[in-house]
């Protein structure tokens, strides 16, 4: 399925990973800033504001001129974009028949994004028919990089999120060898592959970049009562590279962090071999205790590897939940 395939991606456009939502034509009825936040939206049914009827999404008035409304956001990483979902979540009697992308790369924003017209911009989706209350799911195909899109909106209503699916692109050649990055970040191309458990909370919330905002916003696995459980997350680094300090971070976490971590790592290519368990794990930080709601540094319990190291194995136990994983590195 289209759906299936394009989450297996990074939402480029998400507030979560430094997206904005710079400028749009309209949004009398509902915030344009909507668009990029988390979940589908919500509806309360008595919510009404000065302008009208409260909507969780971007909302324009109802055009009486000539022309269509459109916003433009800013990625939170730039990348090669795979795909969309404009979702018309609750937009029932009010969403936009049509829509369409186009995209762009800029070292820098312009001033006036009013007059965006200007700009040399990629259609990279055909003006396509939308439904009401509906998720659109559309693949492209493009191996270009670009940091902006602009939603067009044919001729106005209502769209409740948009996601750009895609993957986050940096040029390592300008990062000094010496520097010491967070290469697990997902805006320095990390990538959370596999885990175990995610019964409360999802693995891909471990390599935000923003602080965790509640109990919800990390990674955590449901009660395990099995003895010696070890519950665990494989995670890509964006870039190879020599690891010289690890964060594991429990905020929020009071009643439920785990009891102890340890991480072990692989040098491999292929990430198939890794998750299929025919690569081997070597231990990079012991088994050490955790505590409640706080950061954990480590740096001179890491052990020395002789490889630079690609992938990394979060283990836990015997269960529980971890807010923000940080591996410092310099890349190799």
């Amino acid at each position: 399925m289209i759906e299936e395939r394009l989450k297996q991606y990074t939402d480029l456009a998400s507030e979560k990973i430094g997206g904005q939502v710079l400028y749009c034509t309209d949004d009398f009825f509902a915030e344009k800033e909507n668009l990029i936040k988390e979940g589908r939206g919500i509806f309360i049914a008595d919510k009404y504001t000065d302008r009208g009827k409260w909507m969780d999404g971007w909302e324009s008035r109802r055009k009486r001129t000539l022309g269509h409304d459109w916003a433009i956001l800013k990625l939170g990483a730039e990348g090669k974009i795979r795909g969309f979902d404009i979702d018309t979540n609750h937009f029932l009697g009010n969403h936009p028949p049509y829509a369409s992308v186009e995209a762009i790369y800029l070292d820098e924003d312009i001033s006036d994004w009013s007059q965006a017209d200007d700009l040399t911009w990629e259609e990279v989706l055909p003006k396509s028919p939308l439904d009401p209350g509906s998720q659109h799911f559309f693949e492209i195909n493009s191996e270009k990089v670009f940091t902006h899109v602009r939603l067009h909106i044919y001729p106005d209503g209502g769209v409740a999120r948009f996601r750009v699916f895609g993957e986050v692109y940096k040029d390592w050649s300008k990062v000094n060898s010496e520097e010491l990055i967070d290469l697990v970040l997902v805006n320095n191309c990390g990538k959370a592959l596999h885990c175990n458990d995610m019964f409360f909370s999802i693995m891909d919330n471990l390599i935000s970049p923003t602080t965790g905002k509640n109990m919800g916003d990390g990674w955590e696995t449901k009660r395990n009562r099995t003895p010696n459980n070890e519950d665990f997350v494989i995670l890509k680094l964006g870039h190879s590279g020599i690891i010289h300090k690890i964060i594991v971070d429990t905020k929020h976490f009071k009643g439920n962090y785990p009891d102890s971590c340890a991480i072990d790592v692989c040098s491999c290519t292929n990430d198939a071999d890794v998750l299929s368990g025919s690569h081997k794990w070597k231990p990079l930080l012991p088994q050490q205790k955790l505590g409640a709601d706080r950061e954990h540094h480590f740096e001179k319990e890491i052990l020395k590897t002789e490889q630079p190291i690609t992938h990394v194995k979060l283990k836990i136990y015997p269960d529980g939940g971890i807010s923000r994983l940080r591996i410092f590195g310099t890349i190799k």
